[in-house]
């Protein structure tokens, strides 16, 4: 009976928050103009904008150095970092009441430079001020004397209010899932629970989760930091956020970087069959780079493969998720990833495969788990994902797109398809109208080779649509480039600290 309830206070609710988010200009804060430019007045090629210092004291900072260590967890960033947060007002502005509520905006800083540099992050991922702290550990020092780094946990993500709807259980049936499993009914029962259980949780806020308001949230930042541009860095999914930002308030475009972009060419069917394809040669880059260091698995890729086999007969128990087919996939993905941790994934292989489930339990609990104060990446990336697409696929579709998949990718394949029924339930949201950028100051793009959450094609197509972009290839391996090849990281400082565009095409070694 509490589901029967559960299921009409969901379709109910749903109604009342099926309209799209508007079109309408964002909401004049602290004197904007809303930001919003007439193209028209911009054409041809623009110069690397100027840096401007920014107001010190229009936000409420304060020394947060042990909250951050906290947040960082045991492998915090070595090195004397001094980290000060601050939180700002945003306008939550849900569909179903237009530019009504408010949100907490959770920012924090690192360095010594007096202009802003503000880094977004992928909302499944680490929240956008956990992942500044690391990569200020990974960047030249000139660029921590120029800038200030700002990291954002965009909306919905870390302290922002950060979305935990989904039941423990739930999320867990979710994550264990074997998607070569010839029954998908519990796993569409189990995504129409998550959806019903955060629409009760948010109510009308549901829809105000996603990358369009994001943006409008960076324009506030803007506007409260006292400079005229806002220079940026977009990690992965982050980066549509800054070029939803660049598209509108195209005259607000600072010094950008965007490391790894989505494919703004595919609808959720293409992006998640382009993840299992970048999935698979990531594997393969595993497999070779475990053949070097002489690793502990004969075969990776057939490792893994006996290892699903084996969890089909017996699950291991965990806290809070089973490692199962399911969970182990979505383990080593999250590890393929992580460049660095892939001496990691090596050894919780190795133990997986001897009834040790630790190593890959450590690669899930961020996804499944509150740890370190950050609230579990499922349900943002879960939320805030499906708001950012219109992409509802039949069930019946699904299953057939699961067994061709899993033909052309035998290990990942399966998994990105059955993804699509994540976010059937969830109501599509209204597209928004946006003008392909004119004109634009130089972008500096970076791609991965083997990126497995955001492919290389997808990026190379966002360059191809940003004017004057440069894109530089990196032929590494993992998620994002910055921090990790010393070739694109100094093209990076070039262009942030003296203003040099490398060029496009550049390639930088793995």
């Amino acid at each position: 009976m509490r589901r029967a309830a559960l299921a009409l206070l969901a379709v109910s609710v749903l109604a009342a928050c099926s309209a799209g988010p508007s079109t309408r200009p964002v909401i004049a804060v602290r004197g904007e103009d809303g930001g919003q430019a007439d193209q028209s007045t911009l054409a041809g090629p623009q110069p690397v904008p100027p840096l401007d210092e920014y107001k010190k004291d229009s936000l409420a900072w304060a020394p947060c150095n042990e909250q951050m260590k906290d947040r960082l967890g045991a492998d915090a960033p070595q090195g004397d970092f001094s980290y000060e947060c601050a939180r700002m007002t945003a306008v939550l502005d849900p569909p179903g009441r237009p530019g009504r509520g408010t949100i907490g905006i959770a920012l924090m800083r690192v360095g010594t430079g007096t202009s802003p540099l503000v880094v977004v992050s992928d909302p499944g991922g680490e929240p956008g001020t956990v992942k500044a702290a690391r990569l200020a550990a990974t960047l030249p020092k000139e660029i921590l004397s120029t800038y200030t780094l700002i990291g954002v946990d965009r909306r919905g993500t870390g302290r922002s209010d950060g979305l935990s709807c989904v039941p423990q259980p739930t999320r867990a049936q979710l994550v264990e899932y074997d998607p070569v499993s010839t029954e998908q009914s519990n796993l569409v029962v189990a995504a129409g629970e998550a959806s019903q259980e955060c629409v009760l949780d948010l109510e009308g806020r549901l829809t105000a989760f996603d990358s369009w308001r994001a943006s409008a949230d960076l324009e506030r930042l803007r506007d409260y930091l006292g400079v005229d541009r806002l220079n940026a860095i977009g990690l992965g999914e982050g980066s549509r956020v800054i070029t939803t930002y660049a598209q509108r308030y195209p005259n607000r475009i600072g010094r950008t970087v965007l490391d790894g972009a989505p494919d703004p060419t595919l609808d959720q069917v293409g992006v998640l069959e382009s993840r299992a394809v970048a999935a698979e040669a990531t594997l393969d880059a595993f497999a070779r780079d475990c053949k070097i260091r002489n690793c502990a698995l004969t075969s990776p890729r057939e490792d893994v493969q006996a290892l699903l086999t084996q969890l089909r007969t017996t699950r291991v128990r965990g806290e809070y998720v089973d490692l199962t087919p399911g969970s182990a996939l979505n383990a080593v993905a999250a590890g393929l990833a992580d460049r660095s941790r892939w001496p990691a994934l090596t050894d919780a292989l190795v133990k997986a495969r001897g009834g040790d489930g630790s190593g890959l339990f450590a690669m899930l609990d961020p996804i499944v788990n509150d740890l370190d104060e950050n609230p579990p990446r499922f349900d943002a990336g879960l939320v805030i994902g499906c708001n950012d697409t219109a992409t509802r696929i039949p069930p019946d579709r699904v299953k057939a797109l699961s067994t061709d998949w899993q033909t052309k990718y035998a290990m990942f394949g399966a998994l990105f398809a059955r993804q699509l029924l994540h976010c059937n339930p969830f109501p599509p949201p209204k597209a928004e109208k946006l003008d392909a950028l004119k004109s634009a100051p130089p972008i500096v793009v970076l791609s991965t080779a083997n990126d497995p959450l955001t492919p290389a094609p997808g990026t190379e197509h966002t360059a191809q649509r940003l004017p004057g972009s440069a894109l530089i290839g990196w032929q590494g391996s993992g998620h994002g480039a910055l921090g990790l090849s010393g070739c694109a990281t100094t093209a990076v400082r070039d262009y942030l600290v003296d203003a040099k565009v490398p060029s496009n095409g550049t390639v930088c070694p793995p």
